[in-house]
């Protein structure tokens, strides 16, 4: 294990530590790590502003004891980082480098759930970019560039 700090940007979990659900499966183990609901939300918030705790609270209407415990937990994890705002009144939170790269996965369930969550036709909210216009869908592909699928990959295990 590495233990956190503020200049290291590499991160992996110390002291609170779930036990892990698979050890060896990287689905798994972040799933233990940012799989519950109020966690995505409050990233995905950070991912589009949100800084302070009544951010968070006013964005997703989650119970201050549960955002608390949420944030504390992201911070812990190193998937946020929490500094005491200019003012000195208020703490602060920001996406560390490890929480950035979560961007990929908030799209991926974003655009599954524009696909799946939705009747035709029903209003939701659109992710777009500088010029305005919506984010293609996400496409895996191969080491060679043709479309990756459910059936041509698989995953290769550690024995």
């Amino acid at each position: 294990m590495v233990s956190k700090s503020n200049s290291s940007r590499r991160h992996l979990i110390v002291g609170d530590t779930p036990a892990w659900t698979d050890p060896s499966c990287p689905v798994a183990r972040t799933l233990d790590l940012v799989g519950d609901r109020w966690s995505l939300l409050i990233v995905r918030d950070a991912m589009d502003g949100a800084r302070a705790f009544t951010d968070f609270q006013h964005r997703t209407g989650i119970a201050r004891n549960i955002l608390a415990d949420r944030l504390r937990r992201l911070v812990e994890r190193g998937v946020l980082d929490r500094r005491t705002a200019e003012s000195g009144k208020r703490q602060v939170y920001s996406l560390t480098p490890a929480g950035r790269d979560l961007f990929t996965v908030v799209v991926a369930l974003r655009q599954w759930g524009e696909r799946h969550a939705f009747s035709p036709g029903e209003d939701h909210s659109v992710l777009v970019d500088e010029a305005g216009q919506p984010i293609p869908p996400l496409k895996p592909v191969t080491a060679s560039g043709t479309p990756a699928e459910v059936e041509t990959t698989s995953v290769r295990k550690v024995r």
